[in-house]
Formats: C-alpha cells, sequence, structure tokens
C-alpha cells in the first residue's frame, strides 16, 4: 500500500496525513547524536539481513521535554508511551536483577572456591519490543526495551491494611524509577546511584536474555564468542563485561582465565568521545556497596591485568598506575574505559582524527601494551533512508528521476551520478525549487511555534545539536551579537547591501549543566530584541528552536543553507547531524574535528567552509592561555560589553559564561576561533550571493556524500570486528 492510497483513505475519512503522523510521539531513547546513532545502525543492520538485536531502557518519561520559561529552558516529562503503537509487551519476559546485599564466600564438595552474592533488593525487568524492519527486505529485527518493576508486586496490601499506606508502594516507586529518566542528574550522590543502577539493570538483563538464547542452542560455552558478538555503544554498557564475567565463573561454574577468554572475544568497545565526563568513573564505595560482587570481579580483572603489563614492562612502575583500571584518588574511583579496552578484542574510534587521538592521547599506554592492532576506525555514517528518503521526499524522487530509481538508497555511492547533471539548469532549477519549498516549511513552523517571521528567501544559518560547551553554541550566538552589532551600526545605505540571515539554533542542556543553561537564555535573549528592532528588519532574525528532537530534525536538515559544526577542534568525536545536512544539499560551516575533516576530503574543500585552529594546536594554546598572555579577541570583547552592558537583560546573567573565556583561561578557545569564524562567515555570505555557483556546490557536495551510510559502517564492523555474515531471509 502506497502512501498515496493512505493519504487518498485518511482524506475520504475528513484527515489529513500530516494531523495524524503528529499523533504519533518521537520515541524518546536516545540523546542526540548517539541515540540516533544507534537507530541509523539498526536500521542498516536489517537492510542488510544481519540478525541483530538492539537492547536499551524503556525510558518512561524520555530525557525531558524542553518548556522555555523567559528565556530559560525548563524541563517537563515527555509523556511518549501514552500513544506508543509500535510496542510488543513481552510480559512473559521477565529477569530478577540484584542490588546491594553481600558476597558469601564458600569452598564447595569439589574445593572450588564459590562466590555467591546475597540478599539485597530484587527489581523486576520487564521486556517490550519493538520491532525493527529492513528496506527492500522482509528482515525484521527486534528492539527490546526493559522496564523496571517491583519483584514483589505494585501494591502491599498488608501494609496498606495496618495504615502504612506510603509503604504500600514505596517498593514499586523505588523500583520504576530506574527506568523513569534518561540520564539523571548526577550532581547529588543519589543521582550517581541512580544512574549506575540504570546502567546494571539494563546490562544484567540484556545478558541474561542472550545467555539463555545461547543455552537453549545447547552449544559448549567455548562457541560463545562465535556465536554471539556484543558491540558496547561507548562506555555506558562496560559492566556488561563484568556481569558475563560473573555469570560464567559464579553461575556455570567455569575457571576464571577460559571464561575471561569468552569475554574479550565476544565484546567490542567503540569510543564516541575523548571527552573527560564521557570516559566514565565510578567511585569504589558506590560500586561496593551497589554491586558489591562485581567489585570483587573488577579488582581481579585489574589484578590480572597488572600482572600482565608488570612481566611485559618489568621496570615502569608509573605505567602500571597509568593504565589501572583502579585511580588511586580520594576516594578510589573505577575507570570504566579502560575495564572496556582490557575486556574487549577491538577498540574503535568513529572518525580518523579522533581515532587517532585515542591512539596518541587518551589510550596511548593500552597502544602499548596490545599494540595498534587492536584500535581501529570506524567513521559514523547516517542512513539514507530516513534522512533523505523520509526527511526529504521530493529531493529523494529528483534524484531518483536522474539516477533511473530509488537504488542509491541502499547503496549510497550510487549518488556520484548526480555529477554529470551539475550543468543541467533545469535540474539545478528543480533543485533549487525544492531547497525554497522547505524552507518555506520551516519558516510556517517558526511563525506557528514562536510567533516570529522569517523570509525563505534569506540564508538559514542552522545549529541544532545537544548543548554543550566543547559545541560551541557560544561562539555561534557571539557571532550573531557581533553581526547584530555591525548592522546597527551601519547607514540606512550600507544596511541595503547587507544579505538577510536566519540564525536557528536548537538543543537540549542536561538538567544539571548550568552552563549550557545560561547558553540556552542568551540565544532567547538576543533573539527577543533583535527580532524587534525596527532597524534590524529582515537583516537578521534569531530562531530558538524549543524541543528539538527527530521530526523536527527532519523538517529542518532539508531547510538549511549553511550549518554549524563548529566545536573545539580534538574534541567532537565524529557527529552524525553535519554528514544529515549536507546530505540534503545544505553547506557546512565548521572546524577540522571529527568527520568534518573526511566530508571535507570527500566534498571536496571548496564545497566547505572551515576556519579555526587544529587539533595538534590546542594543548599549547591552553597552556599559553594559563601561563603566557591571554588576550582578548577585540570583536569578542566588543560583544562582551554589549552583554554586560544589558542590551539582552542583564548583564549579570552571563557574567560565569564570559567569565569562563575572559579570566578562566577560555578552554574551547572561543577567544582563539573568533576571528577567524567572523572571517569565515563573511566568505559565506559573499558565496550565497551567486546562487548559480551555490547550487552547483550543493549538487556536487550531495553527489559525492556517498561513503557517509550507515550500511558502509555497519559492514565494516561485520568484517572487521564482528565476523559474522548476512543471513538470507527464507520465503
Amino acid at each position: 500500500m502506497s502512501l498515496e492510497n493512505d493519504q487518498e483513505g485518511l482524506k475520504d475519512l475528513g484527515f489529513r496525513i500530516e494531523d495524524v503522523i503528529n499523533q504519533e510521539h518521537d520515541a524518546a531513547l536516545g540523546n542526540g547524536g548517539l541515540g540516533r546513532l544507534a537507530a541509523c545502525l539498526l536500521d542498516s543492520l536489517a537492510t542488510l539481513n544481519y540478525p541483530a538485536w538492539g537492547y536499551g531502557l524503556r525510558y518512561r518519561y524520555g530525557i525531558f521535554k524542553q518548556d522555555i520559561v523567559d528565556g530559560y529552558q525548563v524541563e517537563v516529562p515527555d509523556y511518549w508511551l501514552d500513544f506508543n503503537p509500535w510496542e510488543f509487551p513481552r510480559h512473559e519476559i521477565t529477569v530478577d536483577i540484584q542490588f546491594y546485599g553481600w558476597v558469601r564466600k564458600y569452598q564447595d564438595e569439589n574445593g572450588r572456591t564459590v562466590h555467591s552474592w546475597q540478599d539485597g533488593e530484587t527489581v523486576q525487568a520487564v521486556a517490550y519490543d519493538m520491532p525493527i524492519p529492513g528496506y527492500g527486505t522482509d528482515t525484521t529485527n527486534n528492539l527490546r526495551l526493559w522496564s523496571s518493576k517491583a519483584s514483589s508486586g505494585e501494591f502491599d496490601f498488608q501494609k496498606f491494611n495496618a495504615g502504612d499506606y506510603e509503604s504500600a508502594v514505596a517498593e514499586q516507586q523505588r523500583a520504576e524509577t530506574i527506568s523513569a529518566v534518561l540520564y539523571p542528574n548526577d550532581n547529588l550522590e543519589r543521582g550517581k546511584e541512580l544512574r549506575l543502577k540504570q546502567q546494571y539493570f539494563w546490562c544484567a538483563a540484556s545478558l541474561h536474555d542472550i545467555v539463555r538464547r545461547f543455552k537453549k542452542t545447547k552449544r559448549a560455552w567455548g562457541e560463545f564468542p562465535d556465536q554471539v558478538a556484543i558491540q558496547l555503544n561507548d562506555t555506558h554498557p562496560t559492566l556488561a563485561i563484568v556481569e558475563l564475567q560473573r555469570i560464567l565463573v559464579d553461575q556455570e561454574g567455569l575457571e576464571w582465565d577460559d571464561a575471561w577468554k569468552i569475554v574479550t572475544n565476544t565484546f567490542g568497545y567503540t569510543n564516541h568521545t575523548v571527552l573527560p565526563e564521557a570516559l566514565e568513573k565510578w567511585s569504589v564505595p558506590l560500586m561496593q556497596n551497589l554491586l558489591p560482587r562485581h567489585m570483587q570481579i573488577i579488582f581481579d580483572i585489574n589484578l590480572f591485568f597488572l600482572h600482565a603489563v608488570e612481566r611485559k614492562f618489568p621496570d615502569d612502575r608509573d605505567l602500571l598506575s597509568r593504565v589501572s583500571i583502579i585511580e588511586e584518588s580520594h576516594p578510589k574511583m573505577i575507570r570504566m574505559a579502560y575495564i572496556a579496552i582490557v575486556g574487549s578484542h577491538k577498540v574503535n574510534g568513529v572518525a580518523e582524527l579522533h581515532s587517532d587521538l585515542l591512539k596518541t592521547t587518551l589510550f596511548k599506554d593500552f597502544v602499548e601494551i596490545y599494540g595498534p592492532d587492536r584500535f581501529t576506525n570506524v567513521t559514523n555514517g547516517i542512513t539514507p533512508r530516513r534522512w533523505l528518503h523520509q526527511a526529504n521526499p521530493r529531493l529523494s524522487d529528483l534524484i531518483a528521476s536522474k539516477l533511473g530509481g530509488h537504488q542509491f538508497l541502499t547503496d549510497l555511492t550510487l549518488l556520484d551520478g548526480l555529477e554529470a547533471f551539475v550543468d543541467d539548469k533545469e535540474f539545478r532549477n528543480e533543485w533549487a525549487e525544492i531547497k525554497t519549498a522547505n524552507k518555506v516549511r520551516l519558516a510556517k513552523h517558526i511563525k506557528d511555534t514562536t510567533g516570529y517571521t522569517v523570509n525563505p528567501t534569506a540564508l538559514f544559518d542552522v545549529q541544532v545539536k545537544r548543548i554543550h560547551e566543547y559545541k560551541r553554541q557560544q561562539l555561534n550566538i557571539f557571532g550573531v551579537i557581533h553581526r547584530y552589532l555591525t548592522i546597527k551600526s551601519m547607514t540606512p545605505k550600507e544596511r541595503k547591501q547587507v544579505l538577510p540571515r536566519v540564525s536557528i539554533i536548537g538543543g537540549k542542556a542536561a538538567p544539571g549543566y548550568w552552563m549550557a543553561k545560561t547558553v540556552i537564555h542568551l540565544v532567547n535573549n538576543v533573539a527577543s530584541v533583535v527580532n524587534n528592532d525596527p532597524d534590524i528588519g529582515d537583516l537578521l532574525k534569531v530562531i530558538f528552536v524549543q524541543d528539538y528532537n527527530v521530526s523536527k530534525a527532519e523538517m529542518i536538515c532539508p531547510a538549511s543553507d549553511i550549518s554549524e559544526h563548529i566545536s573545539t577542534a580534538g574534541t567532537e568525536g565524529s557527529g552524525t547531524s553535519n554528514m544529515k545536512f549536507v546530505l540534503n544539499g545544505g553547506l557546512i560551516i565548521g572546524t577540522c574535528d571529527g568527520a568534518n575533516i573526511e566530508i571535507t576530503r570527500e566534498i571536496g574543500e571548496q564545497n566547505i567552509f572551515l576556519f579555526g585552529n587544529l587539533a595538534e594546536d590546542v594543548e599549547e594554546i591552553r597552556h599559553r592561555h594559563l601561563y603566557g598572555n591571554f588576550r582578548l579577541d577585540s570583536d569578542l570583547s566588543k560583544v562582551f560589553d554589549a552583554i554586560r552592558s544589558g542590551m539582552f537583560g542583564d548583564g549579570g546573567d552571563f557574567a560565569p559564561l564570559i567569565g569562563s573565556i575572559a579570566e578562566h583561561g577560555d578552554y574551547y578557545l572561543v577567544s582563539d576561533d573568533f576571528n577567524s569564524y567572523i572571517t569565515a562567515q563573511k566568505i559565506v555570505d559573499e558565496a550565497f550571493r551567486d546562487q548559480d555557483e551555490w547550487i552547483a556546490k550543493s549538487i556536487t557536495s550531495v553527489a559525492r556524500m556517498g561513503f557517509f551510510s550507515t550500511d558502509r559502517v555497519i559492514s565494516e564492523y561485520a568484517d572487521s570486528i564482528w565476523n559474522v555474515e548476512p543471513l538470507a531471509t527464507k520465503d
């Protein structure tokens, strides 16, 4: 049944398909690029006929729904599960997950030392399944999500009848908290414990499921790595390594060395970032209290690992402390990324620069210990089925009309055939018309949601992603203020030469991340001033997209003329929104960071606007900031003066943001890159004036994006890490 038939059928019933689609909430399962990448990978796994499962938590309230009140982000629950027709409850599939308690150590009748995890608290994991259908194939894989509930049931009648009304539901409420919210605020100790609880709950339930299916095959344990490959999507599921070792040794009775060989041959670890906060550490006292047996196993893993290192490097005591899983701080901390490296057979980064930085800086010692072959690179990608065909159907159909069909959706390298049509005037006109129509659609959304009217013929400049200092939305908004001050200082005659621009920023800040929330506040305050200034009119508009999510991304990506990927060099793992924007015919302004480098190599330097310092210079610049002469960029200084003067509300509200740059070392090099950024934006303005050349750049860029498909990504994982082949579907 076609979409056209669906539309006609709904029309007969008096509905528009857009209204029906809007009834369905976005799945609130991922925060930014990491969760979205997982969804793209699942799509490609099914499309390429790999038998794969995804596992996650069924967050009742997602990360949060973002409201903006007086310019500030306010978090409210996201009730996405109120209507979720795609999930299938599997109430018969439950797993009891243990927390707290103590470990009994004893000898069994054969004289073997046995560890038994006793008492504590038990929470039940209940499975909910979401089908993941492939494109153009009968293969449908499964995403299994775990929901938490009290193992004793929802309601204790005895306590209720005794008048203890709160306690009657307390256990259920405590259990449900585990799968309530994605990334709970961990500024407090209880928040840290909840995050660790979430991670173990998810890992333990998923591994129980994987082991249960393997045991049904009656194969020997030695065959486990031949039948199962588990990829850790960053450090969050690292406890799965410890849990599988516990299952094999404590429950299945394997010897330590045999079990550890199975574990290391089963797991692969994908690192997504070089930022310290993403390389998780948990305190030893917290782990000891919550997961006492796992703490013992971690100590043993570390002991055996350090013994092996000492045998190989007998005279290097400093190396032992640098690579130890246990950091000798107060309190002692567990370095989860180190467990992931030691417990996996392959470690990969997600862009060439990122993987090189991992090997030469963060994990340098482990390269020395294990050799370079353990470390590899798999550059991220996106699924063209969602990010071109679904998000931009008219562009997809136009491309298909020139390439002889939609085969490019499963072989993105076929896009290179578009280069033959770069000089085709009719094709270029249609290309431009589709972009304009997408901008009109976004302009309508902006009007409906913000009340601001924007001109679709203006340059649409977009930065939408998680709000974080390293992603440098602050650099963007300071640039916008600089543009505003420049226009304000012009004569009416000079203003007639200004290229109109709409600056669109969107994204969520973590609830406990005050600096990121301050950036959102500044963007909204700048918007309210600029958008209501009669001197400016359509020359500059500033829009903050509230509650940015996948559905909004599908509307925004096709409408962008230029998108901003401006992280401090060496901080972004890969980035995938850069790929989504270019695949939809938008150009990029960006730093030499993450996958921007490979995008530049593929599409050509003439089709991207690069600026800023290089990754190899960042540490030296930071050192100079702290121990040499730090000079604030003169144009940025004027921006700060305008903010302090109260032009955009109480200047004191933004003092910490300004202070982090002007007084506290400018860790993210905002001042150092500001002049280069402003200069690059001027080049963007000039390039956009020549629409013929701009459209040629747009078409050429799309034609050269064939490398950035998750189909290629999955094929690389399958060949070089998992050692698996597709499984043909049977009729």
